[in-house]
This record gives structure tokens, C-alpha cells and sequence, in this order.
């Protein structure tokens, strides 16, 4: 097995199909010396219909990575892109990014001591291959005051965050334990990402 691995190129250049300064940390936390370029695809990312959480995940993953691969450069043409969407989903149903302060007291509200599910869509592309993937990791909030709740919502990290939350910063004081990639809730799950890779015919180490 480490001879295929070795035997693999080393992934030296990728587009990411995404503007969060989190999925860009993750990636050169993976692989320092790759060499990134940024191409977030905009689009609308409204549920169509009664879409479940994974559904919405895959169904906008690979319409953001259909999006930046219609629109690569073309000195970038051959260079894999990767798009990912992540969702908080609680009873099913995908609980999208608070719109103000309001909201994020709201979402928070509802996801005080109980459990929920952090869903990341990826998709990766290079030429005609395809490789889709949604990784689930499990959350348990522990039950949380109002007066904590309107002093996290206050810090201002809340807001363009999925659930109302960011693990990687303070709101890592709100989870009681996690079951699955870490990762994942951050925004793009390493572990899964890193088989992608390989299957597309990379290494990262």
C-alpha cells in the first residue's frame, strides 16, 4: 500500500471552488506547499423543494464544481477543482445560516442540548472524472443559558456560519462531544478528502 501511495504524484496545484478562509486552512494544514486558487462559484443555495440535508449538500457540491469547471481559465483547464457545501441539519431538516443576530439566538436556541448532524458535500473533478462524497459527524450541544447564548451571538462569530457555530473558534465551548470527523464540522473532512485524492491519483503526503 505505501508503495502505490509513494508511487502517486504529489498534488502540487488545486482550484477551490470556495471562499471560505476555513476549507483554505484545512488544505494547506493537509498539504503546505499546495499551491491554491481560489474560484468561488456563486450561486443560489436555497433548498429546492423538501431536499433532506445530504441531498442538499451533494445537489450544491456539484453545482459549485460544474460552475468553476465551465469557467477555469484556461491555463487552469487541467488542474483538479474541489467544491464542498456543509450544513447543520437537526431532525432532518438543513438549518442554513442565520441572517441576523435574531436568528443565530434562535438556531442556537433549538440546538441547546441535543444532538445534530454536520453534512459536507464534496466534489472533485479533474477532466472527465467525477468523485462525489457526504461525510456525517455527529454533534451534541450541551444545554446552554440564554444569557451565553446572547454573549456568543454578541462576539459576532455566529454570522455566515452554518448552525449559528464555529467549532474551530469559541463555539467549540458549546459542544459536549462529537462522534465522527472533527474536520467535517469545521467545514471539509480531511480524512474522506484525502482517499479522494488518492483516487483521482494524488498523494498529499
Amino acid at each position: 500500500m505505501s508503495e502505490v501511495q509513494h508511487s502517486l504524484p504529489l498534488l502540487k496545484h488545486l482550484v477551490l471552488a470556495s471562499a471560505s478562509p476555513r476549507r483554505r486552512e484545512l488544505l494547506q494544514q493537509l498539504q503546505p506547499s499546495l499551491q491554491l486558487t481560489i474560484q468561488p462559484a456563486n450561486l443560489d443555495e436555497s433548498r429546492i423543494h423538501k431536499e433532506n440535508g445530504e441531498e442538499l449538500v451533494q445537489r450544491l457540491a456539484l453545482a459549485k464544481a460544474h460552475r468553476v469547471v465551465c469557467e477555469l481559465a484556461p491555463e487552469k483547464a487541467d488542474f483538479p477543482v474541489l467544491a464542498a457545501d456543509t450544513e447543520v441539519v437537526l431532525d432532518g431538516h438543513p438549518l442554513g445560516k442565520p441572517e441576523n443576530p435574531e436568528a443565530a439566538v434562535n438556531l442556537l436556541k433549538s440546538l441547546s442540548g441535543r444532538s445534530h448532524e454536520v453534512k459536507t458535500g464534496m466534489a472533485l473533478v479533474q477532466g472527465d472524472t467525477w468523485l462525489t462524497a457526504v461525510v456525517t459527524t455527529q454533534v451534541v450541544f450541551r444545554n446552554l443559558d440564554d444569557q451565553e447564548i446572547g454573549a456568543y451571538v454578541a462576539t459576532g462569530e455566529p454570522d455566515d456560519k452554518a448552525g449559528g457555530y464555529a467549532i474551530q473558534g469559541r463555539g467549540a465551548a458549546l459542544v459536549e462531544r462529537i462522534e465522527g470527523s472533527y474536520t467535517n464540522v469545521v467545514g471539509l473532512p480531511l480524512e474522506k478528502l484525502t482517499q479522494m485524492f488518492r483516487q483521482l491519483g494524488y498523494r498529499v503526503f
